[in-house]
């Protein structure tokens, strides 16, 4: 059963440029060459939720688990770190569409 990893954060203010350059360069290429296939990317403009929301699935959650324990993965979430706040994660069961 497909399971989805599903990320929330802030930008840290004055690292704007810095955040969507690594997206592009590092975070995405990133996530897919660990088997991560992306799924969602939202920015919110306005009101209280967090500013980017991503998702990422995964085949099943023994991968997803797999994943998640690289040192890979740890180091790409590092870089994450450096540049944003009030980070979260959490897996759920893949189904259709966004997903909180």
């Amino acid at each position: 059963m497909p399971v989805k990893l599903l990320m929330t954060w802030n930008i840290k203010s004055g690292r704007e440029a810095e955040f969507f350059e690594f997206q592009v360069r590092e975070w995405v290429p990133g996530l897919q060459k660990l088997g991560l296939e992306p799924t969602d990317a939202w920015y919110t403009m306005y009101g209280s939720s967090p500013q980017i929301m991503i998702g990422g699935t995964a085949k099943n959650l023994k991968t997803m688990n797999q994943i998640l324990e690289t040192e890979e993965w740890q180091a790409l979430k590092g870089q994450l770190l450096g540049l944003v706040e009030d980070f979260d994660q959490k897996v759920i069961k893949a189904s259709g569409g966004f997903q909180l």
